[in-house]
């Protein structure tokens, strides 16, 4: 498995700085997982110039393959279901316009997230404990998720027949644990989960016993939690107040599972067919330099991590 960085824990650095960052301190990190719209930053992408300059395009790929690296995926994480059509149409855009940057990258991951749609604003629904809440899942995916998603996946096969959506299992979205992206996997072949452990970690499941049972697994993050156990015991895990107060907290790899854990998880991706997995730090107590070292320490090959 090749060992990726998501680029964007370096934001505010220019890219060529960020390459030569890593290829002197973290040899072990070959792929780069880049930001392409959504969300993400995408200052390490300009999905528009690279779109519509050839020359600009290549020479871009270029410089980054003739440093020794491979883009591993385009991420437009974003909520293209959202609720506010004009925050939708621009998402759900740049994905589109992600799926055609990368058939001409000759890149074949994209990550995503499913999105959560609402009246007013996006309105996740975790459960039906009270009355107005009962059904509402199946309702936003029935009428919103699945229709807007089995399109998707067409847009893609025929734009980029050797592409594979991931779309990452996210708590807030309504693909976010074995049974919701089951639902997904159906809509489309080219359709395949994102994994990352730091989401089942504090929901309490286990990332190893999910990876063994989807349907679909393409790519994953490598992000580890911590617990606050003081917090944990008077607040439980649905306080609100994150990340200031939270019982848990996002954590460099190796802080809250040791080697052993993490070798055992590749292990199992690999199992999958997964080809490369991405370090995203989103420590807010660790400097990111330090975190991307640790987490390629934990788990890279022995020898790649002494190179």
């Amino acid at each position: 498995m090749r060992l990726a960085i998501v680029t964007e824990a370096f934001g505010e650095r220019p890219l060529d700085a960020v390459l030569g960052w890593l290829a002197d301190r973290a040899p072990a990190i070959a792929d780069l997982e880049l930001g392409s719209g959504g969300y993400a930053p995408t200052n390490h992408c300009e999905r528009p110039l690279l779109l519509r300059d050839t020359a600009a395009r290549e020479r871009w790929q270029r410089e980054i393959e003739e440093r020794g690296f491979r883009i591993a995926a385009l991420n437009a994480w974003g909520n293209p279901l959202h609720p506010d059509r004009e925050l939708a149409q621009r998402h759900d855009s740049d994905l589109r316009e992600t799926i055609l940057l990368a058939a001409q990258l000759g890149v074949d991951r994209v990550l995503a997230l499913a999105g959560c749609p609402g009246d007013i604003r996006p309105r996740f629904a975790a459960g039906g404990w009270l009355p107005y809440l009962e059904g509402e899942h199946d309702r936003q995916w029935s009428e919103v998720g699945a229709p807007y998603w089995t399109e998707l996946a067409e847009f893609a096969r025929s734009e980029h027949p050797q592409l594979v959506i991931c779309v990452e299992l996210h708590p807030g979205t309504l693909v976010y644990n074995l049974e919701t992206f089951s639902e997904l996997a159906v809509l489309g072949d080219n359709l395949a989960a994102n994994v990352d452990p730091s989401h089942f970690f504090w929901m309490q499941m286990d990332p190893l016993a999910v990876v063994a049972r989807l349907p679909r697994v393409a790519y994953a993050h490598l992000k580890d939690v911590v617990f606050d156990r003081h917090n944990l015991a008077l607040n439980g895990l649905l306080d609100h107040r994150w990340p200031a107060a939270a019982p848990w907290r996002f954590a460099t790899v190796g802080r809250g599972r040791d080697a052993s854990w993490w070798r055992a998880f590749l292990d199992a991706l690999e199992a999958r067919g997964v080809e490369a997995a991405a370090i995203e730090h989103e420590d807010p107590l660790v400097a990111v330099e330090e975190g991307v070292l640790e987490a390629a320490a934990v788990v890279a090959p022995p020898a790649e991590a002494a190179a």
